[in-house]
């Protein structure tokens, strides 16, 4: 039941507000940096805020490109591509990685990063990032509306076949401590992005027997 309370609106003819609040809703997200290379050695780095994991057995990571771009084109040929932890510290240099370049200009070199040869794939890391997964492509999926026509967004998504972590960030019971990355990720608008902390964390148990929790 819609009340006065709620503000109803229907995307396709429009939200009638300052900004579109659906990014913001679905926040904050984390962040897809890819790097892949084209058949001809160009490399590319590029950040992505459409980004998350759908299985853990195996695991598998995806993107969603608005537009068929340089990452999509270079991942459907090779079959390869490393996500990247964007964090704070690395923040400006992944907000560079995004510039539109010409497609010889090395994203790399244009943000001032390293790079680093993938160890089962023909892809380099960033290696400023503290974690890095390297990815064969599984399925690159055109998505369709509601009404089964194909849009120009492209879902991109990859088996986790390799993963490096900073030791650093590994305690010595064996736990990655997630908040000690710093990493960042992707709200609403133009310019918005969040950070976590450990101060900021809670924890709940699922329910067992149908039991709720307190």
């Amino acid at each position: 039941m819609h009340t006065e309370n709620y503000y109803y609106y229907e995307p396709a003819a429009g939200h009638g507000l300052a900004h579109d609040p659906f990014k913001a809703i679905i926040s904050p997200r984390p962040i897809g940096w890819i790097s892949s290379v084209s058949r001809a050695g160009q490399r590319n780095l590029a950040p992505y805020s459409f980004f998350n994991c759908f299985s853990d057995r195996p695991p598998i990571i995806g993107f969603s490109s608005s537009g068929w771009k340089d990452s999509v084109a270079n991942i459907t040929e090779t079959g390869e591509f490393v996500w990247n932890l964007a964090t704070r510290p690395l923040a400006a240099a992944m907000n560079n990685s995004s510039a539109s370049l010409p497609p010889d200009q090395d994203e790399f070199q244009f943000a001032g990063l390293t790079p680093r040869a993938g160890r089962r794939v023909n892809v380099d890391c960033v290696v400023e990032s503290p974690v890095n997964f390297e990815c064969k492509l599984t399925q690159c999926i055109q998505l369709k509306n509601a009404e089964g026509a194909t849009i120009d967004n492209w879902l991109v998504l990859g088996e986790v076949i390799a993963v490096h972590i900073n030791r650093d960030l590994i305690n010595a019971e064996g736990i990655y401590q997630t908040a000690a990355a710093q990493p960042i990720l992707r709200a609403g608008g133009p310019s918005a992005y969040y950070q976590i902390s450990d101060d900021l964390r809670f924890d709940l148990l699922r329910p067992e027997g149908g039991q709720p929790r307190q």
